[in-house]
C-alpha cells in the first residue's frame, strides 16, 4: 500500500480518461498502457510537488514522454507486418472502419507536436489556452500547429480521394 491516498484516488478515477489520451497519441492500446505507466511512475514521485489540475499535469507527462519516445526510436527499427503470415496488412472491408483507419494514417504522419496538439484540442476537447498549458508552449503556437496539421489532413486526405477517383 502507498502512502499517498489522494494518488490512489486519483489513479483509479482518472486513468479511464488518461488511457485514451495515450492511445490516441500513440495508436496502440499496449504501447498506451505503457505510455500511462511511464507517466503515473512519474506523477507518483513527484505528488508532493503537483499543484492544481493533477490531471493536466499527467497529460503534459504524457505528451512529452510520447515525443521523447519518438524522437530516441526514431533513428532505431522500423517494425513490419510478420513476413511469416503471408500477408500484409488488410484494411477492413467495413465502410466506417476503412474511414476511421485513413484517419490514424494520417494523423500517424503528423510530427508528434502536431499530433499531441490535434488530440488535446479536438479529441480531449481542451481550449487552446488548456492545450498550451498542458505542452508549456504559447496559445500562439498551439493555433500555428494545429492549423498546419488541419492543412496536411486536408491535403493528404484530398490526394487520397483523387487517387480513389483516377482508379473508378
Amino acid at each position: 500500500m502507498t502512502d499517498r491516498p489522494e494518488y490512489d484516488r486519483f489513479v483509479a478515477e482518472r486513468s479511464p480518461r488518461l488511457l485514451r489520451v495515450a492511445y490516441l497519441m500513440t495508436r496502440d492500446w499496449g504501447a498506451a498502457e505503457d505510455l500511462l505507466q511511464s507517466a503515473l511512475i512519474k506523477v507518483w514521485f513527484a505528488w508532493s510537488r503537483v499543484r492544481g489540475d493533477p490531471e493536466a499535469y499527467v497529460r503534459r507527462i504524457i505528451v512529452t514522454t510520447h515525443i521523447s519516445f519518438r524522437r530516441r526510436r526514431s533513428s532505431g527499427e522500423i517494425p513490419w507486418p510478420d513476413p511469416d503470415s503471408g500477408r500484409g496488412y488488410l484494411p477492413d472491408p467495413a465502410a466506417e472502419h476503412a474511414e476511421r483507419d485513413a484517419v490514424w494514417q494520417v494523423l500517424g504522419r503528423l510530427p508528434a507536436r502536431q499530433r499531441a496538439i490535434l488530440v488535446l484540442r479536438y479529441f480531449e476537447d481542451l481550449t487552446e489556452a488548456q492545450t498550451a498549458e498542458v505542452l508549456g508552449i504559447s496559445v500562439g503556437t498551439v493555433k500555428t500547429h494545429a492549423s498546419r496539421a488541419l492543412a496536411k489532413l486536408r491535403d493528404i486526405t484530398e490526394l487520397r480521394a483523387h487517387a480513389e477517383e483516377l482508379t473508378r
